[in-house]
């Protein structure tokens, strides 16, 4: 079974604190499935106002979440890190369902397989659930450029 933790996935996603939203990846299949998991504190910084009376983890970062699952996945399957000279796009997404709220002290477990890979554009199903309920879902479609089309559109 093949896993990283959270040093192991720093070296393949740039994001950092306060937006790294992957903990651990629990198992991935090389141009197949990943499996990884965000632990929802209560110490977030998006809870400060999303919302005070009720903390809530907001829709968007729990697809920022399944997107950096499935940009972990594009990496791995690749065989290579990433470096200053690549940058992986989220460029869609299709199908976006929010189920259940995603609350302090929950886990949310990802879920994304790679469905077809073309012309530089990877699309994946992904899944996510707290408890084994789907808190969300949605087909996700991103790609690699580099550092030099960047300003570029996708």
């Amino acid at each position: 079974m093949n896993s990283l933790d959270i040093n192991q996935i720093k070296q393949y996603l740039p994001h950092r604190y306060p937006l790294l939203l992957v903990d651990r990846v629990l198992e991935w299949e090389s141009g197949k499935t990943i499996t990884a998991i965000k632990n929802v504190t209560v110490n977030e910084e998006f809870f400060n106002g999303h919302f005070p009376h009720k903390p809530v983890m907001p829709g968007v970062l729990m697809i920022e979440a399944l997107a950096q699952t499935a940009a972990l996945l594009s990496f791995l399957t690749e065989g290579r890190k990433p470096d200053e000279n690549t940058v992986v796009y989220f460029v869609g997404i299709d199908n976006a369902r929010f189920k259940r709220p995603v609350e302090p002290g929950d886990q949310l477990k990802m879920h994304v397989e790679i469905t077809r890979r073309a012309r530089g554009i990877w699309k994946y199903k992904a899944v996510a659930t707290v408890d084994g309920q789907v808190a969300v879902e949605g087909d996700l479609m991103c790609t690699m450029r580099s550092a030099a089309d960047a300003s570029q559109s996708a």
